[in-house]
C-alpha cells in the first residue's frame, strides 16, 4: 500500500513530492499515489476529522506553510468586487445617492472610504444579512465606490503561475464531494427524527465548510478554480456515483436518490421521456405553464359543474391547475457539484456557514451566472421546504440573504427571466403556495358561492411565510426589461389575475347584532399585510414601468383582464345588484389593481378614459363593493359594529393609515369619482344615502321612523355621508393633481394635525411603496416642499425635564391659503386628530386675529379636474342632491333632532362646491315626460345657481301619528267646522294637494336603475314605464300607523340661508340691504358658521343677478323667525344646541377661572414655605422675634406648631451617596471619552484618588486615630442631603408610610427601602431630618460681639471643649435622630465608611460623621459655581437642610470626647513643650500639624463644642485655623522653590523678622519656614530635577501673593458657608478679585484687602508656633522625604466636575465601540455601554460579566459613582440613569441634523451632539436632581 507508507510520512515533504510529480508530463503515477492518499484520508467513514484538513492544507500548499500559500494566492487576487458577506445584526449602510438599486449595501470599510459627504445615507443593522455592493456598477454608481474597489484591479495583476493552483485542482474536488456525501449519508427526513440530528451533523461538517470559506477569501485566483470543479459536470459524473468498487459510494448515491424521492421531486431519468422535455433545465417551458393557465380558468369553471356540494364540506379548496403540468413544481436534475450543494443547503433549511460560502463566490462572474440559475431551478423546492421548515423566520432571512444579491443586478435577472422562465416559475411557485390555504369565500351568496380566498387564519399568512418569495417577485418586478417581458406575456398576466383574485374579498367581517363576540380574531394583520405585499407592491412595481405613452398597450392589457376577472367574480360570488346585508371587506385587490392603471393610463399616457370604461351596468356592480366600505367606515365610527369588538375598529384605522391608504383608500375613492362622473348622479347621489341607511331621516316632517338605525347613530351616519360626498367633489388626488401638488397637500395635511418631527413626517406620508418610484422619502424634492410649507422649531429643553425633539410646524401662510379640512379628515387614523387640526387653526386664527371665536373648517378652492373627469362636477347639479340640501336647511332651521354644525357646514361645503363648479353644457337634458319623475316637480332645472333661488310651497310627507303637524292640522281643521266653510277655500287646499312635492330616495334609485338597464337591454327600452304611483315611496314594512301630510313651507335655498343667518347670530335683521352691495367673497376665508353663510350668499348673488334680487327682496322683507311650538317632548330636546353649548362653555369658564385663582394662591403659598433659617433671618429686627420659637408647619395635618421633643417636626429628605466631588479634576477642561486605541483616560488625578492616595500615605506612618481626624472622606461615596423644603410632624409621616404601604398602586419607588414622595410637592424622598426644638437662629446674645481678647477667647474655647458631652435625655427626638443617623449610614456603602484600620472604631464612626458634614458643604460650594463670589442665599440655600443636619451630626459626635493630651487645639495655640520621651517604643507618632486638613478641623471643633455656640468662639476658632492654613500655605510654597530662590527668600525673611508687625508680613514667615524645614533632611533635597519644571518662571512677590491667597481660599469659602447656616450671615456677592478680601472681612479676621498676611492673627509668639510645628515634620527622620513633601505640598483647589467630553460625531464612539472586546470577559458585547463619568467600557445585561447575581451595569454604578450611573447605550445612543435600585431611560445627547434622537439607531441618521442637552444632564448629575427632575423610573433588579 502506497497510500500507507505516505501517510506515515511529514505531511509537507509528501506534499512537495506529490507536487514534483504531477508536474511531470507523465503524471499518472502522481495521480495513482494521490487518489490512494486522499481515499484513505478523506475516507467518508472516518468522519469530519481535523487530521484530514490539516492533510488538504499541505496537499494544496504543495510543500509551502498554507499561511505563506495563502499570501500567495492572494498577490494575484483580480477581483475588482468587495464581495463581503455579512449576517444579521450586522452594521452596514446604504447610500441612496450612490445606489442603483434599492438594495444596495456596503460594509463599514468601503463606505469610509468612499466619498459620501452631503449624500443621502443611513446606517442600518442588518436583518437578514447580506454583501458588500462596493465595486459592482450594476448596483451602484462608480462614484461611491471606494478608493481600493474604485481602479479596476485587474489590469495590473500577474497572470497566475500554472504550478501554484495544481494541487488545489486535484484535491478540492475530492474534498467537496466528502461533504456531499457526508450530507447526504447525515440527512434523515424530520418527521422520522428530531430536527436536532441536522444540526448535530453540520457541527461536525463546521470546520471543512469553514475551511471552504477560507479558501473563497483568497481572493479571485482561488475563487476561479473553484469555480471550475463546482461547475464541472464530468468530475460530478465520476464522483458522484462512486467507482464500481466502492460498495460506500453506491448506498450513498442510493440516499441521495431517496431523499430527492422523498422531497416530492423526480429525477428526470426516472421520468423517462414523459415530460418530453428532459433537456431543458427548469423542466417544460413557457408552453406548459400556457396549459396550466388555462387549466386554471378551466378547472374554477370545471367546479361549477361537478357538485359544488363538495367544496362546501371540505372547508379546504384545492384548485388543480399546477398538477396538470408538474414539470416547474416537481423535477429536480443535478449535473454538478454546486447543484447538489445548493440541494443539500436547502434541505437542511439554509446552515448559514452554507450559505455564506455559497455567497462569498459571488465576485466570480461565472459562478454568479451558474448559480442563478441553479438557484432558479430550485425554486419550488425552497418554497416547499419552506412551508414545511418549523423555523420559516430564520429560513426566510437566508434565502432572501441570497436572492437578493442574485435579483437586484437587472443584467442577470434578464439573463435568467430569457433563460429559465424565471417569471413563469415565480407566478406558478406562488399560486401552488398560496393554493395550500384557500378556502370557500362567504361573501354576498354564502350557500352557493364558487370564490375561493385564502384564509387568514392560516400559519402562512399570518407568519408572513410568502414574504421571501414575494420580495424576490417585487425585486424582479422593479427591472423594466423583466417587467415588460411580464406585461407582454398574456398567460402571465392571466395566472397573475387569479392569483389577486385569491385575495379579493378575504378576511370577511359579518356584523354581530345580538351579542358580543367571544374571539376578537387578529387575523386582519395578516390580511392588510398580505394584500399589500402580495398585491399593491408588486402592482406600484408594474405601474412605475407604465409611465410613457409609448407603453400605453401594457395598460389597457392589464385594464382588460382586471375587467374580466371581476366579471368572473362577481358571477362567482353571486352578485346581482343589492350587496348583502352587514358583511364587510376591505380587500378588494382586482378593484384597485382596475382604478391604479386607469389613473395611470390617463394621467401619464394620456389614454382616452371612455375606452378603458365598461358599459353602465358593469361600472354600477364596481361601485358598489369600494362605496360599502367607505359606508362601513362611518358605521363603525358610530359604533354600530361595538359587538365585533376592538379589532374591526383596528381594521378601519389600518384601511387609512400612512403606509395602507395609497394602497387601499385611495385607489377605492378614485374608483368611485369615476362612477360618479359616467354614472346617473340622481341614481349615485341616492344609492350612497342608501348605503349610509339615513334615507329615513331626509324628510321634512319633524319626526320619522328609521327602519335600520337607532336614532344616537342617525347623526354620525348622516354626517359620515355628507362628509363622503365633499370628499368625492373634492378630492383630486388622481383627477388632476400633479405629484408635487400631492406631496404638499400630504405635507400640509400632517402638519395641521399636529407639529411633526422629520422622520414621522416620512413615515406618516404616503410614500408609493415601490423604491423606484419618484418621491422617495428624503428626495430632494420632500425637502425642498417641507422647506416651503413649514418652519422649523429647533430642539429645546424645558426645565421640567421633557425634552422635546426638533419639529415642523406649518407657516402662517400655510394656516391662511392651505389648511384642507377635506384632506386631513381623510388622512386622520384617529377622530381627535381632526379636532386637533382645528383647535389648532383655531389658535392660529386668534393668534393672528383674524377670528376668536370658535371656527368653521375653511373651504378651500380645488385645481381644476381633468378634462376625462368633467362629469364628476354633474354630481352637484342633480336634483336629488338638491333636495336633500333643501331638507337638511330646512330641518336645522326648524330644529329637528339630529341635525348638527357640521351637517350645516357639510351642506354649504356642497352648496360651495356647487357654485365653484358651474355645469359646463348648457345642452336642456330634460326629457320630455316630466311628470312621471317624482321629483322634477321640485326644481325647474338641474344648475344649483338657478335652483337656490326657487321656492317650494308645499311639500307632502309621511308622519306618524303622533307628530306635531298632525296635531297642527287638527287645531286647523276644528276651526274649519264652523258652517261658514266657503268653497273657494276648500278648492285651494286641494289644489295645494296637487301641488305638493313627493320625494323618496330609494324609489329615485330604483327607477334610474331600471333605466340603465333598460337603456342597455334595447328591446326593452320601448316598454311602457309605470307610472310612479305614490304608493312607491312607502318604505317597506313600515309601520301602519303613517299618515301623509301637507306642509305649507313657502322657502326657497336662499332664503332659508339667510334665516339660518339670523339664526346663528340671534339678530333679526343681521343680513341688511347694504350688506350685499359691499359684499366680496374674499374677505370672508376665515371664520363660523356666519360667515360661511356670507361667502355662500355672496357668491351666489356674484354668479347670478336673478339670486342678487331674490336676495334684497329676502333681506328687504325679514320676518322674525319662526317662534318654536314647544308642544311635544321631543321638541324640548332640541332647545337651542347652540344656547345650550353657550351656557356649558359659560359654567366651564368660571370653573375653570375660580380653578386657576385656587391653584395660584396654593403655589405661593407652597413654593414660599421658606426654610427656618431664612425666615428668622428676615424678623430679626422685630423684638418679639427674638424669644418666639419657630413654627412648623406640617403639611399632612396641616398643623402648625412648634417642634417639640415628645412631638418632632421633621424636613423631609432625600439621602444619597455621592462620589461627584470625587470626580473633580485639577484642570478646567474635561476629560476626552476615548476613541482610538492609543487615547487612555488615566484616574489617578481624581479628587477621590488623591485623597486615597493621602489618607494611606499616614496610616502607613502615623497613628491611626489621629489620621482619621485629619482627613475627610466622603469624596467618593460621601451621603448629601438635600431638601424640598417642606416639613411634617415625624408621627405623621410614619402613618403616611403605613398608608403607602398598604396602597396596592405600582409605584416608582421602594416604600420597603423607606422611600416616598413629599405629600405636597411629590418631589422624591427617603427619610425625614428632625428639627430641633427651640429658637431659629443663635439671635441675640451670641450674637454680639464682644471685645475680649484673642488670649481669653482661645482659653475660652478650650474650656468648652473640655465639657463632656451630656446624654440626652431619651425622648421621641433623640430616637428619631438616632433613627436618621442610620439611616446616613445606610445611604452607603460600608467600604464608603470604614478606612480605619480596627472596622467599627469610635474613630471611624467620628471621622464619617465630620465627613458627611463636610461633603455636604463642598457640594453646595460646587452648585455655587465653585466659588462664593455670586453671594445671596442662591436658591440653594432656601431648600438647604444644613442647619439641621449639623444638629442632628452635633448631637452623635458629642459623645465622642477627644482627649485633651491629644486634643489639636492645645497644638495650635499654645508652644507645648517637647513630649517626644512620652512616644514610648512602638507607638506611633500622631500626624503633624502641618499635615493636617484644616477644614476638617473646622468641622471638628464646631461639631464637638456645646451647641449653640457664640459666634465670637466660632471666629476665634477660624482665626487659629486661619494661622495654620497659612502656614501650611507657605511650606507648600516654599517646597516648589528651586533652591537658588529658597535661599533669597530666606534671606529677605530674615531681614523682615525684626521689623514691627513682622508676624504680619509673609516674607519674614515665609523665610522663617524655610529656614525652619531645612533643618529636616531631605525635605527640600530630593526633588530639585522636578521642582525646577515647574518654577521654570522666576517669583514675584506679586504671584507669591496670589497663590497664598488661592491656597486659603477653599477654607475660607467652607468657613463663610458654615457661618452662614450657623448664624444666618447674608453672603455678598463681589467679584472674582475681591472675594478673598470680602471672605475674610465676613468671617471678621481683620484684614486689609492687600495682603492676605495681614489677616493673620497670633495668640502668642508667631514663630515659636511656626518652629513647633515645623519641628513636629523634622521629628519624623525615619519616614522617606519623598511621602512627606508630596504630604506637605497638597494643593486644596479642584476644578467643578465634568463628564467626559464627547465627539462632535457619533459615529466615531459608534464605530469604535460597537465592535470592541469587554475588558472583563474579552467577548464583544450584545449590549455595550460606556460609562459618561469615567469612560469604563461595560457590557449591558451581560451574564458574561455577572458577579453575585449583579450585572456589570449596576456594580460599575456602584463603583464608579456609589449607585449612580450614567451610561451611553452604544447600539441605542440613549443614556440611562441608575439610582440606586432603579434605573431610567434618560434620553440622547446625540441629534440628527433635524433635531431628532435616533434611539437604537432605527434610522441610522448621521447625528451629533446637543451641547445643551450634555450640559443639562451634566448639571443633573452634579446637583443630584434626577430622582426630581425625571419621571419614569423602573426596578432594574441587578439586571442591567
Amino acid at each position: 500500500m502506497m497510500a500507507a507508507s505516505l501517510l506515515r510520512r511529514d505531511k509537507r515533504s509528501t506534499a512537495a513530492h506529490l507536487k514534483a510529480d504531477l508536474k511531470r508530463t507523465d503524471n499518472s503515477s502522481g495521480l495513482r499515489q494521490l487518489r490512494e492518499l486522499l481515499d484513505n484520508v478523506l475516507h467518508p467513514e472516518r468522519g469530519s476529522e481535523p487530521e484530514a484538513l490539516e492533510w488538504c492544507k499541505s496537499l494544496l500548499a504543495g510543500g509551502d506553510g498554507f499561511d505563506e500559500f495563502c499570501r500567495t494566492v492572494r498577490s494575484y487576487d483580480n477581483a475588482t468586487l468587495c464581495g463581503l458577506v455579512w449576517t444579521a445584526n450586522f452594521v452596514a449602510y446604504r447610500c441612496r445617492t450612490c445606489g442603483i438599486s434599492p438594495c444596495m449595501s456596503l460594509c463599514a470599510e468601503c463606505f469610509n472610504n468612499g466619498d459620501h459627504t452631503g449624500h443621502d445615507f443611513n446606517m442600518f443593522r442588518s436583518q437578514a444579512g447580506g454583501a458588500c455592493d462596493c465595486g459592482d456598477g450594476n448596483v451602484m454608481r462608480e462614484s461611491g465606490f471606494c478608493s481600493r474597489h474604485r481602479l479596476q484591479t485587474g489590469e495590473n495583476v500577474p497572470s497566475v503561475p500554472l504550478d501554484l493552483l495544481l494541487m488545489s485542482e486535484m484535491v478540492l474536488p475530492r474534498f467537496i464531494i466528502s461533504i456531499i456525501q457526508y450530507l447526504r449519508d447525515g440527512y434523515t427526513e424530520p418527521e422520522s427524527a428530531a430536527d436536532r440530528d441536522l444540526q448535530k451533523v453540520l457541527q461536525q461538517l463546521d470546520l471543512h465548510i469553514s475551511f471552504l470559506e477560507e479558501l473563497t477569501k483568497m481572493g479571485g485566483a482561488m475563487r476561479t478554480v473553484l469555480t471550475k470543479i463546482l461547475t464541472n459536470q464530468q468530475t460530478f459524473k465520476e464522483l458522484s456515483m462512486g467507482q464500481e468498487e466502492s460498495v460506500y459510494a453506491k448506498s450513498n448515491y442510493e440516499k441521495y436518490l431517496s431523499a430527492l424521492k422523498s422531497s416530492g421531486l423526480v429525477s428526470v431519468e426516472e421520468k423517462g421521456a414523459g415530460a418530453g422535455a428532459s433537456d431543458t433545465p427548469a423542466g417544460a417551458g413557457a408552453l406548459g405553464l400556457l396549459g396550466a393557465a388555462a387549466s386554471l380558468e378551466d378547472s374554477s369553471k370545471e367546479e361549477d359543474q361537478d357538485g359544488l356540494q363538495g367544496v362546501g364540506q371540505r372547508k379546504r379548496v384545492k384548485l388543480s391547475s399546477s398538477s396538470k403540468d408538474p414539470s416547474i413544481m416537481d423535477t429536480l436534475k443535478h449535473k454538478c457539484f454546486l447543484e447538489e450543494l445548493l440541494f443539500w443547503t436547502i434541505k437542511y433549511e439554509f446552515p448559514q456557514k452554507m450559505v455564506t460560502f455559497l455567497l462569498n463566490m459571488l465576485p466570480d462572474q461565472d459562478y454568479k451566472i451558474t448559480f442563478t440559475k441553479t438557484f432558479v431551478q430550485h425554486y419550488a423546492f425552497i418554497m416547499k421546504t419552506l412551508m414545511k421548515s418549523h423555523e420559516s423566520d430564520t429560513m426566510s432571512n437566508r434565502i432572501v440573504h441570497i436572492s437578493v444579491q442574485l435579483f437586484s443586478n437587472e443584467e442577470l435577472a434578464r439573463h435568467v427571466t430569457e433563460e429559465c422562465q424565471l417569471l413563469d416559475i415565480m407566478v406558478t411557485v406562488l399560486l401552488y403556495m398560496m393554493e395550500s390555504c384557500l378556502i370557500k369565500s362567504q361573501l354576498q351568496d354564502e350557500e352557493n358561492n364558487r370564490h375561493v380566498v385564502v384564509n387568514c387564519g392560516e400559519a402562512l399568512l399570518k407568519n408572513n411565510t410568502y414574504w421571501p418569495l414575494v420580495s424576490d417577485f417585487i425585486n424582479i418586478l422593479s427591472h423594466q426589461s423583466v417587467a415588460k417581458r411580464f406585461l407582454e406575456d398574456h398567460s402571465l398576466l392571466l395566472l397573475w389575475m387569479s392569483f389577486v383574485s385569491f385575495f379579493q374579498g378575504m378576511n370577511l367581517n359579518k356584523r354581530e347584532l345580538s351579542e358580543h363576540v367571544e374571539f376578537e380574531s387578529q387575523t386582519y394583520y395578516a390580511a392588510f399585510a398580505a394584500e399589500l405585499e402580495a398585491c399593491a407592491q408588486p402592482m406600484w412595481g408594474l405601474l412605475t414601468h407604465c409611465k410613457v405613452k409609448e407603453t400605453h398597450e401594457y395598460t389597457r392589457t392589464v385594464v382588460r383582464y382586471c375587467l374580466e376577472t371581476l366579471q368572473m367574480w362577481f358571477d362567482a360570488i353571486g352578485f346581482v345588484d343589492e350587496p348583502a346585508l352587514h358583511q364587510l371587506t376591505f380587500h378588494l385587490p382586482l378593484h384597485r389593481y382596475y382604478a391604479m392603471f386607469l389613473s395611470k393610463g390617463v394621467k401619464c399616457q394620456g389614454l382616452d378614459l371612455d375606452s378603458l370604461l365598461p358599459d353602465q351596468e358593469m361600472l354600477m356592480k364596481i361601485m358598489v363593493h369600494p362605496l360599502q366600505i367607505q359606508a362601513s367606515l362611518s358605521e363603525i365610527h358610530s359604533n354600530m359594529w361595538v359587538r365585533n369588538g376592538l379589532q374591526i375598529k383596528g381594521q378601519a384605522m389600518t384601511y387609512v393609515q400612512s403606509h395602507f391608504c395609497n394602497s387601499m383608500i385611495d385607489p377605492d375613492i378614485y374608483l368611485l369619482q369615476v362612477c360618479a362622473s359616467r354614472l346617473d348622479p340622481d341614481y349615485f347621489i341616492s344609492s350612497v344615502f342608501e348605503r349610509f341607511k339615513v334615507v329615513d331621516l331626509l324628510t321634512m316632517a319633524s319626526q320619522h321612523q328609521n327602519a335600520v338605525l337607532d336614532s344616537e347613530q342617525e347623526r354620525p351616519m348622516l354626517e359620515g355621508a355628507l362628509t363622503f360626498l365633499v370628499i368625492l367633489s373634492s378630492l383630486r388626488v388622481h383627477l388632476g393633481m400633479s405629484d408635487d401638488e400631492i406631496l404638499r397637500a400630504e405635507i400640509v395635511s400632517q402638519l395641521c394635525m399636529n407639529d411633526r418631527t422629520h422622520s414621522s413626517l416620512l413615515d406618516l406620508i404616503p410614500e408609493n411603496p415601490n423604491p423606484k418610484s419618484g418621491v422617495v422619502p428624503g428626495s430632494c424634492s420632500f425637502e425642498e416642499m417641507l422647506a416651503a410649507v413649514a418652519d422649523f422649531k429647533a430642539p429645546v429643553f424645558e426645565p421640567g425635564g421633557s425634552m422635546q425633539q426638533g419639529m415642523y410646524t406649518p407657516k402662517a401662510e400655510v394656516w391662511e391659503k392651505e389648511f384642507d379640512p377635506i384632506m386631513v379628515i381623510l388622512r386622520t387614523v384617529y377622530r381627535r386628530d381632526v379636532q386637533s387640526a382645528m383647535d389648532r387653526y383655531g389658535a392660529f386664527l386668534k393668534q393672528s386675529g383674524v377670528h376668536t371665536g370658535n371656527p368653521w373648517p375653511p373651504y378651500k378652492e380645488r385645481t381644476p379636474l381633468h378634462p376625462c373627469y368633467k362629469g364628476l362636477v354633474r354630481l352637484l347639479h342633480c336634483k336629488t342632491l338638491h333636495i336633500v340640501i333643501f331638507t337638511l336647511l330646512y330641518k336645522i332651521w326648524m330644529d329637528h333632532q339630529n341635525m348638527s354644525e357640521h351637517v350645516l357646514c357639510m351642506v354649504l361645503y356642497l352648496i360651495e362646491l356647487g357654485l365653484d363648479n358651474p355645469v359646463q353644457d348648457n345642452q336642456v337634458e330634460e326629457e320630455p315626460c316630466i311628470e312621471e319623475h317624482c321629483h322634477d316637480s321640485w326644481f325647474p332645472g338641474t344648475s344649483l345657481l338657478s335652483n337656490l333661488h326657487h321656492v317650494i310651497n308645499f311639500v307632502r310627507v309621511r308622519v306618524p301619528e303622533t307628530a306635531p303637524e298632525v296635531e297642527r292640522k287638527r287645531a286647523r281643521e276644528r276651526e274649519r267646522e264652523t258652517p261658514a266653510s266657503t268653497s273657494s277655500e276648500s278648492s285651494s287646499f286641494g289644489q295645494n294637494l296637487r301641488e305638493a312635492q313627493v320625494f323618496s330616495l330609494v324609489a329615485e334609485r330604483r327607477r334610474k336603475f331600471q333605466e340603465i338597464i333598460n337603456r342597455s337591454n334595447h328591446e326593452a327600452s320601448q316598454a311602457v314605464r309605470p307610472k310612479s304611483s305614490s304608493s312607491r315611496w312607502l318604505p317597506p314594512g313600515s309601520p301602519p300607523q303613517l299618515v301623509t301630510e301637507i306642509l305649507e313651507i313657502g322657502e326657497s335655498m336662499l332664503s332659508l340661508l339667510v334665516k339660518l343667518h339670523q339664526k346663528l347670530s340671534g339678530k333679526q335683521n343681521s343680513l341688511s340691504l347694504s350688506w350685499l352691495a359691499e359684499v366680496d367673497p374674499a374677505h370672508h376665508a376665515h371664520g363660523d358658521g356666519l360667515t360661511a353663510i356670507e361667502r355662500v350668499l355672496a357668491k351666489a348673488a356674484a354668479r347670478s343677478r336673478h339670486s342678487k334680487r331674490c336676495l334684497q327682496e329676502i333681506c328687504g322683507q325679514v320676518c322674525p323667525p319662526i317662534p318654536l311650538k314647544k308642544n311635544s317632548p321631543g321638541d324640548k330636546k332640541s332647545m337651542d344646541k347652540e344656547e345650550r353649548r353657550q351656557r356649558a362653555r359659560e359654567r366651564q369658564q368660571k370653573l375653570l377661572a375660580e380653578f386657576a385663582s385656587r391653584q395660584k394662591s396654593f403655589m405661593e403659598t407652597a413654593m414660599d414655605v421658606e426654610s427656618p433659617e431664612t425666615d428668622s433671618v428676615m424678623d430679626m429686627g422685630s423684638a418679639e422675634a427674638l424669644d418666639s420659637e419657630v413654627l412648623y408647619d406640617c403639611v399632612i395635618c396641616g398643623q402648625s406648631g412648634p417642634s417639640t421633643e415628645d412631638r418632632p417636626t421633621g424636613l423631609v429628605v432625600l439621602l444619597q451617596a455621592s462620589s461627584v466631588l470625587g470626580h473633580r479634576c485639577r484642570s478646567d477642561t474635561p476629560k476626552r471619552l476615548p476613541t482610538t486605541d492609543e487615547e487612555h483616560i488615566s484616574p489617578e488625578d481624581t479628587c477621590g484618588a488623591t485623597h486615597d492616595v493621602r489618607l494611606s500615605l499616614m496610616q502607613r506612618y502615623f497613628k491611626d486615630s489621629s489620621c482619621l481626624q485629619s482627613v475627610s472622606i466622603g469624596w467618593v461615596g460621601g451621603v448629601y442631603v438635600q431638601t424640598c423644603g417642606h416639613t411634617l410632624h415625624i408621627d405623621c409621616h410614619k402613618s403616611y408610610m403605613e398608608s403607602l404601604r398598604n396602597d396596592q398602586v405600582l409605584q416608582g419607588f421602594s416604600v420597603d427601602k423607606g422611600e416616598f414622595t413629599c405629600p405636597l410637592c411629590r418631589q422624591f424622598a427617603n427619610s425625614v431630618l428632625p428639627c430641633r426644638p427651640g429658637r431659629g437662629m443663635e439671635t441675640g446674645a451670641w450674637h454680639t460681639p464682644s471685645n475680649k481678647s484673642m488670649s481669653t477667647l482661645v482659653k475660652e474655647v478650650e474650656d468648652l471643649q473640655e465639657q463632656l458631652g451630656i446624654f440626652p435625655a431619651e425622648s421621641n427626638l433623640s430616637k428619631e435622630m438616632e433613627s436618621v443617623i442610620k439611616d446616613i449610614k445606610n445611604t452607603t456603602q460600608k467600604k464608603y465608611m470604614d478606612y480605619g484600620k480596627n472596622p467599627g472604631s469610635p474613630d471611624n464612626d467620628f471621622l464619617f460623621m465630620y465627613s458627611v458634614a463636610r461633603t455636604n458643604l463642598e457640594l453646595e460650594l460646587v452648585h455655587r459655581g465653585g466659588n462664593l463670589c455670586s453671594g445671596g442665599a442662591s436658591a440653594a440655600a432656601k431648600r438647604s437642610c444644613l442647619n439641621q443636619l449639623f444638629h442632628v451630626l452635633a448631637m452623635h459626635m458629642r459623645l465622642y470626647s477627644i482627649d485633651s493630651a491629644y486634643n489639636p487645639w492645645t497644638r495650635l495655640t499654645q508652644s507645648t513643650q517637647s513630649r517626644d520621651n512620652e512616644y514610648c517604643g512602638d507607638e506611633r507618632p500622631e500626624v503633624p500639624m502641618l499635615f493636617r486638613d484644616v477644614p476638617s478641623l473646622l468641622i471638628i471643633f464646631i461639631l464637638t463644642m456645646p451647641q449653640p455656640l457664640r459666634k465670637e468662639h466660632f471666629t476665634c476658632v477660624v482665626k487659629v485655623l486661619y494661622s495654620l492654613q497659612y502656614t501650611q500655605a507657605l511650606a507648600a510654597l516654599s517646597v516648589r522653590f528651586s533652591p537658588e530662590e529658597r535661599l533669597v527668600w530666606s534671606n529677605t525673611g530674615a531681614a523682615k523678622k525684626n521689623t514691627p508687625n513682622s508676624d504680619k508680613s509673609w516674607e519674614s514667615l515665609l523665610g522663617h519656614v524655610i529656614s525652619e524645614l531645612t533643618k529636616a533632611k531631605d525635605v527640600y533635597g530630593t526633588n530639585s530635577e522636578e521642582t525646577l519644571v515647574l518654577s521654570s518662571s522666576v517669583w514675584s512677590p506679586q504671584s507669591i501673593e496670589f497663590s497664598l491667597q488661592q491656597f486659603c481660599l477653599p477654607f475660607l469659602r467652607l468657613s463663610c458657608l458654615l457661618q452662614h447656616h450657623l448664624y444666618g450671615d447674608s453672603l455678598p456677592g463681589c467679584l472674582v478679585e475681591e472675594e478673598f478680601s470680602l471672605l475674610a472681612g465676613c468671617l471678621g479676621l481683620a484684614g486689609s484687602a492687600q495682603s492676605s498676611a495681614a489677616c493673620l492673627e497670633w495668640n502668642i509668639s508667631a514663630f515659636d508656633l511656626i518652629s513647633q510645628w515645623c519641628s513636629e515634620v523634622i521629628a519624623l527622620s525615619d519616614t522617606p522625604s519623598q511621602q512627606s513633601v508630596s504630604l506637605l505640598g497638597q494643593d486644596p483647589q479642584w476644578a467643578a466636575p465634568r463628564l467626559l467630553h464627547l465627539p462632535d460625531n457619533y459615529n466615531t464612539i459608534f464605530q469604535f465601540y460597537h465592535r470592541k472586546s469587554c475588558t472583563s470577559c474579552g467577548k464583544t458585547p450584545k449590549d455595550p455601554a460606556l460609562c459618561l463619568v469615567c469612560g469604563a467600557f461595560v457590557c449591558l445585561k451581560g451574564h458574561c460579566c455577572k458577579q453575585q447575581g449583579v450585572c456589570e451595569c449596576v456594580l460599575h454604578s456602584q463603583h464608579c459613582g456609589a449607585a449612580t450611573g450614567i451610561f451611553l447605550l452604544i447600539n441605542a445612543s440613549v443614556i440611562i440613569i441608575i439610582r440606586g435600585h432603579r434605573f431610567c431611560l434618560w434620553g440622547s445627547v446625540y441629534l440628527d441634523a433635524h433635531g431628532e434622537e435616533d434611539r437604537d439607531l432605527r434610522r441610522g441618521k448621521p447625528l451629533y451632539l446637543c451641547e445643551e442637552r450634555y450640559r443639562v444632564l451634566e448639571q443633573q448629575w452634579v446637583s443630584h436632581t434626577f430622582d426630581h427632575i425625571n419621571k419614569r423610573w423602573g426596578p432594574h433588579y441587578n439586571g442591567l
